[in-house]
């Protein structure tokens, strides 16, 4: 597969599990039955905390 260019399709992959966060962060929103997600509940999705930290 290649990028518009014409060369190597090169995936960055720091900003796509940025991206996955971001998505997991949205659904849990959707879901929640609060206004807002309280910043426990964030740390819970994000996976802060756990050992080697964040999605891995």
């Amino acid at each position: 597969m290649s990028g518009e260019s014409g060369g190597p399709l090169v995936q960055d992959h720091v900003a796509l599990d940025e991206i996955e966060l971001y998505g997991e962060l949205m659904i849990a929103a959707s879901t929640a039955v609060e206004d807002r997600l309280s910043p426990a509940r964030i740390d819970e999705v994000l996976r802060v905390g756990r050992d080697g930290g964040g999605k891995g």
